[in-house]
Parts: C-alpha cells; sequence; structure tokens
C-alpha cells in the first residue's frame, strides 16, 4: 500500500484493489511477467518490477537493468531513448510481439513521476505500522511525541492538533504552574509546552520550573516577578507568556499586561535586595499578601484580539479559531485543506478551498498588469493563492484582509511549497446563502471550461493519505485521487449527522467512540449511533458526481485492440488504456531541430487567460533553462480565432529532454509544440 500510494503506480490503486477482492481477473502484459508480479496481482508497483520485465522480456544484464530503471527514475530523455531502442530490439529478438512490447514499455513511464524501490517500501511501511500501533493503544501519549516533535513547524503543529481535536483529546493552553519544556501528558491532555510560545527562551523556562517545584505556586504576578530569575524572564518573555494565557489565574490578560511594568520594577527591586544581602520585609514578619497591589480595572481585550496574540506566539489558533463555529458548514463546499496541498500528486489538480485571507500583497507584472497574492488560512494552516491580473482586475476587492473566502484554482507546487492558482472565488456570505448544489455547479462548469481536472460535489474531500483529519473534528476519506471515469448510476446520497456530544474517536479500526460529556452516554469504547440523513436533491441540470473509483466497465478505446489482439482481456488496468493507446497511435515527435527550424508553441483554444498566461510563465523559464539556437515563437490566442504571433528573443535548444519536461510541467493538451522550417509561420 505504501509503494502504491506514489505517482507512478497511483493510477492502479483501483485496478489493485478490483483484482484483490476478485473483482477482475489478474492479466498479465506477458506470461513470462506472471512470476514477477503474481503478488502484485499484475500490476507494476515498485521499481524493481521495471528491472524484473526488462530481464525476462529483453534479456537485460543486472546493470542494464539497473540502467533502465535510473533513465526513468531521473527522467534522462537521452538515455531512456537509447535504453527503449534497446529494450524494443532485444525483446524482439526474443519473440516478443511488438504489440506487447509498445504496452509493457509504456506501463514503465508513469515511474518517471516517482515510485518505491522494495526496501524504500519496506522501510516506510514497517515505520507506519509501528506508528499506527503507538496512535491506535497511546493515542495521548503518540500525539504528545508528534506535537514535540514538529514543535518548531507551525504548519505540522496546527494539523497535529487538529488530529487531537479530531480523537477528542483537549489540548490545553501553555501555563506557568502546569507547563514544562515540551508538550506533556496531563490526565487524559496534553499541556502546550512552554519552550512552544515564541520568544521564551530556555533558560526562562528552567527558572520558572525551578522556582516552582522549589516554593509552589506562584500567588500573583508580583510574585512571579518576584522568585523568577528576570534577567532569564525579561519584558518580553512575561508579554508573550500573559498573551497566550499562560497566566490567566492571576486575572485576564489585559489586566496583567496594564500591572506588568509596576510588577517588574517590584520584582527586580527585591532581586537586588537578595543579592545585596539587604534585609527585605519579608523578613521582618510582614505578609507577602500585605505587598500586593489589586490589578488594575480594565475591559478584556476583544476576542479577536486574543486569537491574534495566539496565532502569533503559537502559530496556532488554540483557544479556538475564527473559522471554528463555520467548519461544519465550510466542509460542505471545500475538496481540500492547506495540509493537503503538500502531497505532490494532487499538482494541477482543480480543488476547492475554504479560509480566512490573513494577508494580500499585489505585483505588478512586466505587461504593467496588477495580480496579487493572498495568503489563505484555514483549520490546517496557511497557503498562498495566486491572483492574476484578468481575475483581481474583477475580483481583487474580494481578497480583502479578513474575509472569509470559498476559493477554487489549481495547485502548483515549486520545490517543497505549494500555492493555489486561483481562477474562481466566492465570498462565504454568498456562498452559504446559495447552499453547496449551487456552488457545485458553478465549479463543475469551471472544470468543464478549463478542460477536466478533479470532479466536485458538495462535501466531498480530498485526503492526502495521511491518516489525519480536516481539522474540522470529522474523519475524510483516503481514497487517492483517481482519473476521471463517465458516470454510473450511484446510489441516493446520504449525510451522516454527527451526535451532538463531545466523543472521543478511537484510532483502532472499529474501535467506536466515547462519549465525554452527555448524560446517559453509551460505555466506553461502544460505538455512538449516527443518524442517517438524505442530502437535499441538487437542482437538475446540476452535473451529477462521480463514483469514487473508475469502473471496470468503460469500454477499451477502438485502437486499443492493435495493442494485444490475441488476449481476451485488456493487458493494461481500465485506467491506463486511453493513455496508452493515445501514446501508440500518436506519431512520434522529432527529436532534433533542423538549423533553420523554428519551435512553434501553440495553446488550445478555450483554454482560459490565466491558464494561458501561467502556461507561457512556465515555458519562458523552462526555455531559459535549454538555451539554444532554435527560434521560438508564441501562438497567443485572440479574438475571432486568430492567433497572435510573438516570437521571443532569445532561441532554446529543442530536444527529447525539453518536450519531456513540457509535457510533464503543463501536462497534456494545454499547449502544443511543432516545429517548422524557415521564416515563423
Amino acid at each position: 500500500m505504501v509503494a502504491l500510494y506514489r505517482p507512478g503506480p497511483m493510477d492502479n490503486i483501483p485496478a489493485y484493489i478490483r483484482r484483490k477482492h476478485g473483482e477482475e481477473k489478474v492479466t498479465y502484459l506477458h506470461p513470462l511477467l506472471e512470476p514477477y508480479l503474481n503478488r502484485t496481482y499484475g500490476v507494476f508497483v515498485y521499481q524493481e518490477d521495471i528491472m524484473s520485465a526488462s530481464t525476462a522480456l529483453a534479456g537485460f544484464t543486472g546493470p542494464e537493468a539497473d540502467m533502465l530503471g535510473y533513465a526513468i527514475r531521473k527522467k534522462k530523455a537521452a538515455l531512456m531513448t537509447e535504453m527503449r531502442h534497446k529494450f524494443v530490439s532485444q525483446a524482439a529478438e526474443r519473440g516478443v510481439k511488438p504489440q506487447v512490447i509498445d504496452a509493457v514499455f509504456a506501463a514503465f513511464q508513469p515511474f518517471e513521476r516517482y515510485g518505491f524501490n522494495k526496501a524504500h517500501a519496506t522501510c516506510y511501511g514497517l515505520i507506519a505500522y509501528q506508528t499506527a500501533y503507538l496512535k491506535a493503544n497511546y493515542t495521548v501519549e503518540y500525539m504528545t511525541s508528534v506535537l514535540t516533535a514538529f514543535r518548531d513547524n507551525e504548519e505540522k503543529v496546527a494539523a497535529a492538533v487538529a488530529e487531537c481535536r479530531r480523537l477528542g483529546i483537549e489540548v490545553r493552553p501553555p501555563d506557568v504552574h502546569r507547563s514544562f519544556v515540551e508538550f506533556t501528558v496531563e490526565d487524559d491532555a496534553i499541556r502546550f509546552g512552554l519552550l512552544a510560545v515564541k520568544n521564551v527562551g530556555g533558560g526562562a523556562i528552567e527558572s520558572i520550573i525551578g522556582a516552582r517545584q522549589a516554593d509552589g505556586d506562584f500567588r500573583s504576578l508580583a510574585d512571579f516577578c518576584a522568585r523568577v530569575d528576570l534577567r532569564l524572564a525579561n519584558r518580553r518573555v512575561l508579554e508573550s507568556l500573559v498573551k497566550v494565557g499562560a497566566m490567566s489565574r492571576f486575572g485576564h490578560p489585559a489586566q496583567l499586561l496594564e500591572a506588568l511594568d509596576d510588577a517588574l520594577a517590584a520584582g527586580q527591586a527585591a532581586q537586588r535586595d537578595r543579592t545585596s544581602g539587604q534585609t527585605a520585609l519579608f523578613d521582618m514578619g510582614s505578609s507577602p499578601e500585605a505587598l500586593e497591589r489589586p490589578l488594575p480595572q480594565v475591559p478584556e481585550a476583544l476576542s479577536r484580539e486574543r486569537l491574534r496574540w495566539e496565532k502569533e506566539l503559537l502559530g496556532l489558533y488554540l483557544s479556538e479559531h475564527p473559522l471554528g463555529a463555520l467548519s461544519d458548514q465550510i466542509a460542505q463546499y471545500v475538496t481540500a485543506y492547506s495540509g493537503d496541498l503538500k502531497d505532490e500528486s494532487l499538482d494541477g489538480q482543480r480543488v476547492v478551498m475554504g479560509g480566512i485571507v490573513t494577508g494580500l500583497r499585489t505585483v505588478v507584472t512586466r505587461s504593467k498588469e496588477t495580480m496579487a497574492i493572498a495568503m489563505l488560512e484555514d483549520l490546517q494552516g496557511t497557503l498562498e493563492v495566486v491572483v492574476f491580473p484578468r481575475m483581481y482586475a474583477t475580483s481583487g476587492g474580494t481578497f480583502a484582509e479578513g474575509a472569509i473566502l470559498l476559493v477554487a484554482g489549481r495547485v502548483d507546487h515549486r520545490g517543497e511549497e505549494a500555492s493555489l492558482l486561483a481562477d474562481a472565488v466566492w465570498i462565504w456570505e454568498d456562498a452559504a446563502a446559495r447552499g453547496p448544489a449551487a456552488i457545485a455547479q458553478e465549479v463543475a462548469a469551471g472544470d468543464r471550461g478549463r478542460g477536466g481536472g478533479r470532479r466536485w460535489s458538495p462535501g466531498s474531500g480530498a485526503g492526502s493519505g495521511n491518516g489525519n483529519g480536516n481539522g474540522n473534528g470529522y474523519a475524510r476519506s483516503a481514497a487517492p485521487p483517481a482519473p476521471a471515469a463517465p458516470p454510473a448510476p450511484a446510489a441516493p446520497l446520504v449525510a451522516v449527522v454527527p451526535p451532538a456530544p463531545r466523543v472521543r474517536v478511537s484510532p483502532l479500526r472499529g474501535g467506536g467512540v466515547t462519549v465525554l460529556d452527555a448524560p446517559g452516554s453509551p460505555a466506553p469504547g461502544s460505538a455512538a449511533p449516527a443518524e442517517i440523513a438524505p442530502l437535499p436533491p441538487a437542482p437538475a441540470e446540476a452535473t451529477p458526481s462521480l463514483p469514487a473509483e473508475p469502473l471496470s466497465s468503460v469500454p477499451a478505446p477502438n485502437d486499443f485492440a492493435t495493442l494485444a489482439p490475441d488476449r481476451e482481456e485488456p493487458p493494461l488496468p481500465d485506467e491506463a488504456r486511453d493513455v496508452a493507446a493515445r501514446a501508440s497511435a500518436a506519431p512520434t515527435a522529432p527529436l532534433e531541430a533542423p538549423d533553420t527550424g523554428v519551435l512553434q508553441v501553440r495553446f488550445t483554444r478555450g483554454a482560459g487567460t490565466d491558464r494561458i498566461v501561467w502556461a507561457m510563465e512556465e515555458l519562458r523559464a523552462m526555455l531559459k533553462g535549454h538555451p539554444g539556437s532554435t527560434r521560438v515563437v508564441f501562438h497567443i490566442p485572440g479574438p475571432g480565432g486568430g492567433t497572435l504571433p510573438l516570437e521571443i528573443r532569445s532561441g532554446v535548444a529543442y530536444d527529447a529532454e525539453l518536450i519531456s519536461e513540457v509535457h510533464r510541467r503543463l501536462g497534456e493538451g494545454l499547449v502544443r509544440l511543432e516545429l517548422s522550417v524557415g521564416a515563423r509561420a
């Protein structure tokens, strides 16, 4: 399972499941492959499967098979061409039919997107089993360790806290009387560690813990300042502790901040007297309470201000979240959360996110147009949203700081960072008034207008396969993204309405839930009942939702039969038929440009302006990385069906590596590369 969830074999997950459960006959591209693929039901899963197939069919030696795997993994286009030629010729010499050779090599190619070797998958699987066991049997202790391990990563801490909430585990705020350096287990809850508070260092924490252990809990803010080493715990440290509620036993934060200067002055004076050996009033029998000043009577800080302090100093909203009251409603509209988008398999997928705008900056492009970069925060973290000029011109005012929005767009990965390329936006109040079905219809229409992408239905979730919740207190399906398939009749949709009492969810499969705060609750470990209510019917014109995974009854394309005419069933899983057929029928692109060659770059008519602008920026970056002598002309779609030719100043080195990179980064269908001779077309 670990290896299947890599981009290379991921498209074959539904076929693997069907074959494992006997719902689909296990077939092999060639009988010689059965000894190597019988344990994976005829599906290529590991890097070693490619090496074994090349050895069995083409007689590759070990080093040759490893070289083929290297060419695929590292996307070495020239080496791939050489190894393919060798594979085809040697397999043909051994009597393998050309159609089968092409089909086998077509099954190799998805591994360009990354696949595991068996040793790697084994290590991952072992660690996954160990951590799953700990999470299932020592849940609070395990999640405490996770929070400690991710202490310096705000996004991961936020995701772990969201998972604790989903499991019914309380995460308590930092407290100078109860917290230690790291996160700790406290009863059946987790106490926030002081080291996770910004501006609070290890020396100050050791002084606080030492004073607490030596003389007991602190009586007041003044007592705290008199006993803790103020050379280590300075004003900035104390202010941070006050703002995150770590001193709430003394009073509310606004009072403590108002009294902080006087308390610090008194504490520093007391510590100077102790250091110099002077006699203090305490030593003459005066009561400590007599020196206490009452806290000033000031109104409490607004909830929004307290939440801002938490976000700034803890990296997350701990006591509550601005979206907390809306989380159940927003979950009906969104298809992904910020924590999901780290998964590179979502690159290029169209998703819908909901969140609050926490920042906005504008950028002026080279064409003197204005675009924007917005920071959108949901229950799992913060994500960068790119708003291109055309959309910013019509919807820029929507991205106001503090606004709660639904944003649709495509996921874009740049290194380890993910962003969302926005193409549609709705103000939350408007979306809520119209309902999930109406918004789903607009999102589906946008998918059709932009050439596909992930299909969407109200309340659908896009799991990342990491086992974590979506941060709103409910689990998501961990089904992987699957290629689109024609609609099929589906069972009536139902919504599971959670019971009202707060519950503890067991990580064990079938472990049930425990009601924590409702009278007459079932015994621990028993399953809490849930009501089943039908969803309101969608409008008749709404786009029908697709089944959760592709069905095996998809008819094979007409030209697929040429790949293996002597076999009763298609040699590839259903999900790979169309790709293999198109690849087999497509003419081979030239790998070298003539001396007077011109590379014509054409964009699919009907693609949105934002997508074309994005594709042009991507192409410019790729062309810059492949300098050469071949001229390049962009053909920009214009009104009335015409195009506007635009020649790029610098040339490009046209080769197989460039072609492969363009297809890998931009996908199929958006851009078409053509070679012509002489002047621009």
